[in-house]
């Protein structure tokens, strides 16, 4: 089952930055992570705070793509991904981490990944993936956090 380890209600803190070398500005932040459709749904609503747009919000479902450790996600946020959601698919990195990766153009990608490892903390964190033919000195290719979830059960 997804995520069924980690249902429940969740509180702590989020870093969010918008470009690398930004520092992570940290706000409290919330989540909620149910399990539904006799286990084979997992969800992760969740709730942070834009240092300059305030409140925003989030889901992503998260579902088996039908080949063993392979996994399909929906994921919208008020303030990332709106309005349209985006798809994402990864699957299983470790038996205690998942991640998903979603395409929004020109080669640029979306990394979601979950840790569960601690049963009794949740990190969700947000990659975005900078394209090798779009990287600059200040702006390496490859993946850097711009969102860092730190979650304990509430």
């Amino acid at each position: 089952m997804i995520l069924s380890e980690s249902t429940g209600t969740w509180t702590g803190t989020n870093g969010f930055r918008l470009m690398p070398n930004d520092p992570l500005a940290e706000f409290s932040a919330t989540a909620t992570v149910t399990i539904a459709a006799g286990g084979y749904l997992g969800s992760v609503a969740y709730s942070w705070e834009h240092p300059d747009d305030g409140l925003q919000d989030g889901l992503i479902v998260i579902g088996s793509a039908g080949v063993e450790g392979s996994l399909v996600a929906l994921w919208g946020d008020s303030w990332h991904q709106k309005p349209a959601p985006m798809s994402l698919s990864g699957g299983y990195r470790t038996g205690s981490t998942i991640e998903l990766d979603g395409d929004y153009g020109g080669g640029w990608l979306w990394r979601i990944a979950f840790d569960t490892a601690n049963p009794d903390r949740l990190r969700m964190r947000m990659e975005n993936i900078v394209p090798a033919d779009q990287a600059t000195t200040e702006i390496p290719a490859g993946p850097y956090p711009a969102m860092v979830m730190d979650l304990h059960r509430a």
